[in-house]
This record gives structure tokens, C-alpha cells and sequence, in this order.
């Protein structure tokens, strides 16, 4: 799965892995359950609610997409501890080149898992890339039922304000 990326962003968000259907569209958070795009715009980091095929215009407003662990699985509960492990080492490494404001790993148990820093809790970590800070944001999963669209928006929407702050 291509990453979306491109020079200055000010935050490149990273999913988990690909997905099934985003594997087979080619389309990051493809699958029509997602909140991913729909928070994206509540949140005020796109000017309108786009779809997964207009992925491409996102460096435009600053933004790309990017994956832990690049292997499409249908639950990311298939993915080994190892396979986070290697993906937090590669997640690390590109963005050390990317040098984004921003790292927005969307699922604190995946940041725990790539980072193994188990008392990681959604929000600004302590932890840096380089220059790059870091911020755990809640998985838009349809199957993370402990937040809504609404309240994602409202932590996408922290990480907004502090993105523009930089």
C-alpha cells in the first residue's frame, strides 16, 4: 500500500495496517465503516468530507497517510507482536526523513505495541522522532465502538490546533 506523502506535512497520520478493502482499492481507510475521512473534516483539517479515492489531495492541505506494519490483514488483531515491533523500528526511520510537525498514530494499542510503551494513552506523548512529536489519536475503526465520530473529532481537532500552533 502506497504511502501519501509529500514535503512539509504538517502531520502524516498512520494506521495500523491495510485493511482488506483498502488493499484492494488502493485507497487508505477504504472500507465504508471507517470514521477515518468523515472525522478528518469534522475535525477541520479538510475543507469538505473527502472520499478514500481523493487520498492524493491530502499532502495539499499538509497531511499524509502512512501504515504501522504494511501486511493487509481483515482485523489487525492477526498482526504479530513482532510485526509492530518491525513496524515502529521502519515507522521510525521514514519519519526521520519525512520530518513531518506531526506522527498521528490513529490506536493507542498499536502505538503501545510498535513503540512497547505499554502505559501510552491517547493524546501528545512524550516521545519524539527527530523533530517530529507524537500523537496517539483513537482507532476510526467502525469496530472501536468507545468513541464516536463526534468525540474523534474532538481529539483529531486537539491535534489540529496543535499542529497549527508549530
Amino acid at each position: 500500500m502506497p504511502d501519501v506523502v509529500g514535503d512539509g506535512l504538517e502531520v502524516l497520520f498512520c494506521g495500523i495496517n491495510p485493511g482488506l478493502m483498502t488493499a484492494a482499492t488502493g485507497h487508505h481507510f477504504a472500507r465504508p465503516g471507517n470514521r477515518f475521512w468523515p472525522v478528518l473534516h469534522l475535525s477541520g483539517f479538510t475543507p469538505r468530507l473527502m472520499k478514500p479515492s481523493e487520498q492524493g489531495e491530502l499532502p495539499s492541505h499538509g497531511l499524509g497517510i502512512t501504515n504501522v506494519v504494511a501486511r493487509a490483514t481483515a482485523r489487525a488483531d492477526e498482526l504479530s507482536a513482532e510485526e509492530y515491533r518491525e513496524g515502529g523500528r521502519l515507522l521510525s526511520a521514514k519519519v526521520e526523513r519525512l520530518r513531518p510537525g506531526w506522527l498521528a498514530v490513529v490506536g493507542v494499542t498499536a502505538y503501545r505495541a510498535a513503540f512497547e510503551d505499554r502505559k501510552a494513552v491517547i493524546g501528545p506523548q512524550e516521545r519524539t522522532i527527530g523533530d517530529t512529536r507524537v500523537w496517539v489519536l483513537p482507532n476510526p475503526s467502525g469496530l472501536n465502538a468507545h468513541w464516536t465520530a463526534a468525540t474523534m473529532a474532538e481529539e483529531f481537532g486537539r491535534l489540529r490546533v496543535a499542529a497549527a500552533e508549530a
